[in-house]
């Protein structure tokens, strides 16, 4: 009777026992969520913990005595060997997988191409220079959120800011978040309302509203949360870094890059497919990397592009040389920034030779779509260098750089620099050449700045006068006035010219005033802008008689010859 008792109490034990264990590996599960795959260290945390687990329920008895307690110990045992076994092929993985052992295969996971600047760069125009770093845009964002006093008290502003190409603008796009768990479960229902755009160029701020609400985000809690969401879609991926994007349409969604390991279990990573998640409706879509839409902009992280091109640089001659002899050696130098080029965003660094010195040798732009790379041999300034040398030209003001922006102007490569007050507000504009960072252009606007630069880097007038020199003659078309900086300007267009208005300050040219549409005159000038934009007409003051020689510019009327 005793023993059916025994027997009975023992077999109720097990099972409660196999009860605890599967809740407890569900619970784990749910909070950690991590992938269903060999490539993910997660999954490997995932066994070596259930199987301790296992072996500290088994572990209770002392002492062996019975045969079933001769059973338990040889599981313990088998247990034990099992999670020996299991750390040994999560350590025998990484070694195995690492750069020690595989360094011609992560020098070929990123290859560059040599790349012409002044091809692959076009000069762009004023409204399309991103103004603003994240920490300047969080600034807007955050202003604009406060003054919507229906939804402040209920939400706050995201800091993802992904920065996207836009209907062809630089755009950062970031989603609200519930203000608190109280908020959440008072507004879970209709979801978040609304999302953020910053144009980082003309620094004008919006809130999208939406006719439905984000139901799936960071902010959600259980199986709305994002990650969760997606891995019961999706049990065996493993993601990268979200990032928040809106379609040409301006639908929000998340942008899901799946890691791809090319080395070994956990070695070589790349992005192997993108799934798109609808953040209204939770719709996704899985693409392969190379069939990702065109409108997304972030499928390869900033970060994973600078790794991968650290990878190439300092493996180029092998491990050993990279760690001993160091013989051609390459590196990104600290911090990154973002350049919009054909409705993609590239990302931008220097590069450095690994001995740290405060040049670069060149640098790089990476495709955060498609992962292409092209490599600049343009010798100059570090990025860092560049920055102190702005700062040191408004150091009575106390600004502070920004991480230098690349652009072509006039072609040549050139820093452009944000100098920002105590407050994080953007004050001035600095530009420097990259091979002559000693000399440093400083303006209030982005035009001004241009304007001082291209000064500088071509010297007077009858320096620039010649092949880059531009002659336009016509009558007078429209006329138009304006006043800038408490100076009268006038506006010309030409006949058979109208993809360019002249800008003319009557402070450089007086004699302008005698003029009216009808008139004929001939204008001068050294074409630093591209068509479809206003050219600066400017130099020293003149007189209504004769031509007024200015910044590589002439203005001659010729009503009276006429």
């Amino acid at each position: 009777m005793n023993r059916k008792k025994s027997s009975g109490s023992g077999k109720k034990g097990k099972i409660l026992m196999l009860l605890v264990i599967v809740l407890a590996a569900c619970a784990y599960y749910y909070v950690a969520i991590p992938a269903i795959n060999i490539h993910a260290s997660g999954f490997w945390g995932f066994l070596i913990a259930f199987v301790v687990f296992c072996l500290l329920l088994y572990a209770g008895k002392k002492g062996v005595h019975s045969p079933g307690e001769i059973r338990q110990f040889k599981l313990l045992k088998l247990g034990v060997g099992l999670a020996g076994l299991l750390v040994l092929i999560y350590v025998g993985g990484s070694i195995l997988s690492s750069p020690i052992v595989n360094a011609k295969k992560y020098r070929d996971l990123m290859v560059p191409e040599t790349g012409d600047f002044t091809e692959d760069i076009q000069q762009i125009s004023y409204d399309q220079i991103p103004l603003l770093d994240k920490e300047s845009a969080a600034l807007l964002g955050n202003r604009k959120m406060g003054s919507m006093v229906d939804m402040v008290s209920q939400f706050e502003v995201s800091n993802l800011y992904s920065q996207i190409n836009y209907q062809g603008r630089p755009v950062r796009v970031t989603p609200l978040v519930y203000a608190s768990p109280i908020k959440w479960l008072t507004n879970m229902r209709q979801g978040i309302p609304a999302y953020i755009t910053i144009d980082m160029a003309t620094q004008n701020t919006e809130l999208v509203k939406m006719k439905d609400g984000i139901r799936y985000s960071e902010a959600e809690y259980f199986n709305r949360n994002i990650y969760r969401h997606l891995r019961f879609k999706y049990p065996t991926y493993i993601f990268d870094q979200l990032s928040f994007e809106i379609d040409e349409e301006g639908t929000p969604y998340w942008v899901c890059p799946v890691k791809k390991f090319n080395i070994g279990l956990f070695g070589g990573q790349t992005i192997g497919r993108v799934v798109l998640c609808n953040a209204v409706t939770g719709d996704c879509k899985d693409y392969k990397i190379e069939d990702c839409p065109t409108w997304v902009d972030r499928a390869y992280p900033a970060e994973l592009l600078v790794e991968l091109y650290n990878y190439h640089g300092t493996l180029i001659n092998g491990f050993i040389n990279s760690v001993m002899g160091q013989k051609g050696c390459l590196k990104t130098t600290e911090g990154y920034n973002y350049l919009a080029i054909d409705d993609d965003v590239w990302v931008y660094t220097g590069v450095t030779s690994v001995s740290g010195d405060r040049s670069n040798v060149g640098f790089v732009l990476m495709n955060q779509r498609t992962k292409e790379t092209k490599y600049y041999e343009i010798p100059g300034a570090e990025e860092y260098s560049a920055m102190e040398s702005a700062e040191g030209q408004v150091q009575n003001l106390g600004y502070k750089a920004t991480f230098p922006l690349l652009l072509n102007i006039a072609d040549e490569p050139t820093y452009f620099i944000a100098l920002k007050d105590n407050a994080g507000l953007v004050k001035k504009y600095a530009m420097l050449n990259i091979q002559k960072y000693q000399n440093v252009a400083i303006g209030d606007t982005v035009k001004q700045c241009e304007k001082t630069y291209l000064k500088m880097i071509r010297g007077s007038s009858a320096a620039v006068a010649g092949e880059n020199t531009k002659k336009v003659s016509g009558v007078i078309k429209r006329m138009a006035q304006g006043v800038i900086d408490g100076n009268t300007h006038y506006y010309i267009v030409l006949e058979g010219h109208d993809d360019q208005i002249f800008d003319v300050p009557i402070t450089d040219f007086l004699g302008i005033v005698k003029y009216d549409v009808g008139d004929r005159i001939t204008i001068s000038y050294n074409e630093a802008e591209p068509a479809n934009t206003v050219v600066s007409v400017e130099g020293a003051a003149g007189s209504a008689e004769g031509s007024v020689e200015t910044e590589g510019v002439t203005v001659t009327p010729e009503a009276d010859a006429a």
